[in-house]
C-alpha cells in the first residue's frame, strides 16, 4: 500500500463510517480494486476507524463532556443513566470481539460476494426502518430505555460482518423500536467509542507477540508514512461526515442510501462474479 491508496482509503473510511453505507464495505470493495490482500485491508481498517473515533470524539465533545461531568457527579443523573446505557449497548460486540475475532477476520477476506449481500441487507434494513417508523422529524420517545440500548447493541454485533454497515444498522434498529432519530444517532456514534479502542488495543498486544512483529506481518506490509496519511485523510473527512450524518438523520432522509446501497452491492455481487 503506498500513500495516494492510503489517502483514497482514509477518505472513504472517513466518509462511509458515520454514512449507513458501510465503511468496512467499501474499504473491502476498494482494496480489492487496488490489489491488497484481505490482511492488509483488516489491518488498515484498523487503523482508520481509530482516526473516525477521534472524529466522534471532537464532533460529540460537548455530549461526551456532559457525560462525563454527570458522571463523576457521583449521582444517579440522566448522565450517569446514559453511560450505563452505552455500556450495556456494548456488550454484545465485545463478546463478538473477544471471542469471534478470528471468524470475523477469516470473513473479511472471503471476498466481496458477501460485502455485496450484507449492502443489499443493509438498503433492505434502512427501507424497512422509513417503512415502519416513516423517518418522521421530531417523532419518537424521549430516551433510549436499557431494552433499546441492549437490541441496538446487538444490531452493532451483527454489523462486524463486512458489508452491514454499523450506523445504518443501529440507527435504523433504534427507529423501528420507536427512538427519536437524532438520539439514536448520536448514541449509535457514541457507543463505538469503546470497542473500537478496545479493538485496536487488542491488535496493538497482537503486534507485540513475537510471532507477529514480522514485515511480512498485516500492520508491517503497511509502509509508516501510508499508515499516517491514511489515520489523517480518514479523521478530518470523518470529521465532516459526522456532522453531515446528524444533519441527514435529523431530516429524515435516509431513502437516498437505499439507493445507493442497492447500486454499490449488486456491482460488488456482479464484480466478484466477474473476477471469480
Amino acid at each position: 500500500m503506498n500513500s495516494l491508496e492510503a489517502i483514497i482509503l482514509g477518505i472513504i473510511q472517513g466518509l462511509t463510517e458515520f454514512l449507513p453505507v458501510s465503511s468496512s464495505g467499501h474499504l473491502a470493495i476498494v482494496g480489492t480494486l487496488f490489489g491488497l490482500n484481505g490482511s492488509e485491508n483488516l489491518a488498515f481498517a484498523v487503523i482508520v476507524h481509530v482516526a473516525t473515533v477521534f472524529s466522534t470524539l471532537f464532533v460529540l465533545r460537548k455530549e461526551i463532556a456532559e457525560l462525563f461531568g454527570g458522571l463523576f457527579a457521583f449521582k444517579w443523573n440522566d448522565q450517569t443513566k446514559t453511560v450505563a446505557k452505552l455500556l450495556l449497548s456494548m456488550l454484545p460486540v465485545a463478546v463478538v470481539g473477544l471471542f469471534l475475532k478470528d471468524k470475523v477476520e477469516e470473513v473479511f477476506g472471503s471476498g466481496l460476494l458477501i460485502v455485496g449481500c450484507m449492502l443489499i441487507i443493509t438498503a433492505l434494513l434502512l427501507l424497512f426502518a422509513i417503512w415502519a417508523r416513516g423517518v418522521i422529524v421530531g417523532a419518537g420517545k424521549d430516551g433510549i430505555s436499557y431494552r433499546d440500548a441492549f437490541i441496538i447493541g446487538i444490531a452493532q454485533a451483527i454489523a462486524v460482518m463486512p458489508g452491514l454497515s454499523r450506523s445504518g444498522s443501529t440507527i435504523a434498529t433504534g427507529i423501528m423500536l420507536g427512538n427519536n432519530s437524532e438520539k439514536v444517532a448520536k448514541f449509535s456514534f457514541l457507543m463505538v467509542i469503546i470497542p473500537v479502542m478496545g479493538e485496536a488495543l487488542l491488535d496493538g498486544v497482537k503486534l507485540l507477540s513475537s510471532d507477529v512483529v514480522k514485515s511480512e506481518s498485516a500492520f508491517g506490509a503497511i509502509p509508516a508514512g501510508a499508515a499516517i496519511f491514511g489515520f489523517a485523510a480518514a479523521f478530518i473527512t470523518g470529521l465532516l461526515a459526522c456532522k453531515w450524518m446528524l444533519n441527514i438523520v435529523k431530516s429524515g432522509k435516509l431513502l437516498y442510501f437505499v439507493y445507493y446501497c442497492t447500486a454499490i452491492g449488486v456491482f460488488a455481487i456482479l464484480y466478484s462474479q466477474l473476477v471469480s
